[in-house]
């Protein structure tokens, strides 16, 4: 399976992000079928509520437009975030799958909600005010592999994994919007550790944005990049640390087989007569 994951600065203007996305897209290789991967908020990377609220009053525009886009270039995709109206005051940040003839096979909103204190120049992060927590674990049937459907501050939280796992899960997807602090301090080593304990592939496409460059978001927040596909022997197998473009790389699905056979873990734990 041929995977393209995206590493993008998104704008809190969601028409120039689909614009730019088309760009992008279009700058594929013509090998088909392949999965494309997008980061959390590439749609609308807002500074304000109101900008994601406007975003998600329209989103059943934009699904149309990306099953469109989807239809038009033959790809699959995994569509990041985009915000999705729940309430007045309250949206999913949902994270789509597309099929090859523009079709949505699922939708996965975000469960774990990003209220916490970091060292950046944001300082406080509080998604609960405005985003509505997801409740339902999503594990992804396509033709070319099982995908667990998660976002972002979900790869902290290994209970989330062990259900796709157990529900199947080969292929781990996990578009972000890390913030630089938490990215140097934890990315790598969360996501390593995701696709290790679950034997699985993992794919993080993330946002890159800098102040200090002429990459930079338009809300005044950073964001790490450093988008990775790891095997699940727990190797960075590309990765594409700062700027934008694209990472790609062929998954050999054998090595799901030889991995597990090598170390059965999960047949250990289905085994386990304690629950530890």
């Amino acid at each position: 399976m041929i995977v393209h994951a995206l590493q993008f600065c998104a704008s809190s203007d969601p028409r120039l992000n689909f614009t730019r996305l088309k760009a992008f897209i279009e700058q594929l290789p013509e090998a088909r079928p392949c999965l494309v991967c997008l980061p959390e908020s590439w749609l609308c990377f807002a500074k304000y509520a109101e900008q994601a609220l406007a975003v998600a009053e329209e989103h059943q525009y934009w699904r149309g437009q990306l099953g469109l886009l989807c239809k038009e270039q033959q790809i699959w995709l995994a569509a990041g975030t985009i915000p999705v109206l729940a309430d007045k005051d309250h949206y999913f940040a949902a994270s789509f799958l597309f099929d090859d003839k523009g079709r949505e096979c699922a939708q996965y909103n975000k469960i774990h909600l990003f209220d916490v204190t970091v060292a950046d120049n944001t300082g406080s992060y509080y998604e609960s005010k405005h985003t509505q927590r997801g409740e339902q674990v999503v594990v992804a049937h396509t033709p070319f592999a099982k995908l667990g459907l998660s976002v972002c501050y979900d790869m902290r939280f290994g209970e989330l994994y062990r259900e796709q796992v157990r529900q199947g899960a080969q292929v781990l997807l996990v578009p972000s919007a890390f913030t630089v602090p938490t990215g140097r301090a934890h990315w790598h080593t969360l996501l390593r550790a995701r696709a290790i304990e679950s034997q699985v592939f993992v794919i993080a496409a993330g946002l890159y944005g800098r102040n200090d460059t002429d990459i930079a978001h338009d809300n005044g927040r950073e964001t790490y990049g450093h988008s990775v596909i790891i095997s699940p022997w727990g190797e960075v197998l590309a990765e594409h640390s700062g700027g934008e473009g694209w990472l790609s790389y062929s998954l050999d699905m054998n090595e799901l087989i030889q991995c597990s056979e090598r170390m059965p873990m999960q047949a250990h734990r289905q085994a386990r007569k304690v629950n530890l």
